[in-house]
Parts: C-alpha cells; structure tokens; sequence
C-alpha cells in the first residue's frame, strides 16, 4: 500500500529511476518505446496488442478512456519524469501498473535480463497549490540539462541561449510542445498547463526568464533526490 492515497483530480509528480541508478534507456528505441507506453496502456480498457491498439490510436480507430491525463513528462538517460493528473479513482496506481509491466518485459527480453529495472515503486508527490504547478513544469523539462550543464541546478548555466536551444530540440520531453511544435499529440493534455502560461509564446518567453533566474527552494520537495 502507498502511504499516501492518490486522489481524484489532484496532480502529481511522478517519478522514478533505474536500480542502482542504472540507465534504463539504453537507445533511441528504448525511448520510443517509453513514449508509445504512455499512450497505449493509457486506457482502462485492456490492451493485448500494444503494437496494433498504437496503430488502431493513430487511425483513430480506437477510442481510449484515459486514467489519467498527462501533463509533461520527460525521459533522462537512467529515470524519468511524469507530470499527472488522476482522471479515475486508482487511475495513476493502475496506469503506473500497466507501464512498468509493459516497458520492464519489452526490456528485459530485448536485453536479456530478468528481475527489476526500477528503483522500487514510482514516486508520487503531490502539487499542492498553482505556484508549484508553474515550477514543476519547468524542472521537468529543464532535466536535460544535466547532458551539457551538469552544475545547472546550482545556477551554473553559462549561456541561456545555448541551453534554450539544446532543450527546444531534445527529443524526449514535452517542452517543445508547449513551444509550438506536436511531437507528442496524442500523449499530452495542454489545456490546463497552457492556460497558466498563456500561448506558445507566454511559455517560451516565461521559460527564458525563468532560466535567468530560476529558484526551486519553495518546490524542494517535489523534486527527484
């Protein structure tokens, strides 16, 4: 049992990372993986083919009935990040269910492998209040700056420039959606982020202001250790 029971329509940060800190993204394949996970076990109904419900998504097909809704997320070398909101009593729990079951077994085979991928069970914290919303986002899709500025959360970036650019173009997170693009349509629900953020120009220009001067003491808790 968790210590804490997740609720209906609160939001969550979850997260987890590979035992022993070990990268349970191995390859470009792994991630995409990952990311078609996220779609296709995001349903209550049960999926037997993940390959064929994907297609049947895409060709809208099937209709899903989502356990949660996903706000941002992204995906790091040896853990990953989710930003959730839970649509149904027991939603996260049975989503995060169906995507460590899918993804350990697509891994486990691939690299034969066997036993746990992930450090225990996902972390959940919960968003308190609408200033934490606006942090959290932006912790999450800041991560990839550990691949070039590893001293980043000490306030270490050298050029804000050179960073927007390297995260405006990392494949494997939501923020170039909120900057315009649609990599990640059918994972992502935009509404409620972009409401407090505006349009795609009231994200990015707040997202570059933000890098100037960051500070995540009020949200400590909400981050990965």
């Amino acid at each position: 049992m968790r210590k804490q029971e997740l609720v209906l329509n609160n939001i969550y940060h979850i997260y987890n990372r590979g035992v022993e800190k070990r990268r349970i993204f191995l390859d470009e394949r792994d991630c995409l993986r990952f990311i078609n996970d996220l779609i296709v076990f995001n349903d209550t109904k049960l999926v037997i083919n993940p390959k064929q419900r994907l297609l049947d998504i895409k060709n809208e097909i099937h209709n899903r009935d989502p356990l949660v809704d996903i706000l941002a997320f992204c995906l790091m070398p040896n853990h990953y990040h989710l930003l959730l909101m839970q649509r149904i009593e027991s939603g996260i729990t049975e989503f995060m269910r169906k995507m460590g079951c899918g993804y350990v077994n697509y891994f486990n085979i691939k690299y034969k492998r066997v036993g746990s991928l992930f450090q225990g069970r996902f972390k959940s914290v919960l968003i308190e209040n609408e200033s934490q919303l606006l942090y959290i986002p932006y912790y999450i899709h800041l991560n990839p700056l550990d691949i070039i500025f590893p001293d980043w959360r000490d306030k270490r970036i050298k050029s804000r420039k050179e960073a927007v650019n390297f995260l405006d173009t990392y494949k494997w997170s939501s923020h170039a959606d909120y900057c315009g693009g649609s990599n990640f349509s059918l994972i992502l629900n935009k509404n409620l982020i972009k409401e407090l953020f505006g349009d795609k120009d009231g994200y990015s220009e707040n997202f570059y202001d933000f890098i100037k001067d960051y500070d995540f003491s009020s949200v400590v808790n909400l981050l990965l250790e």
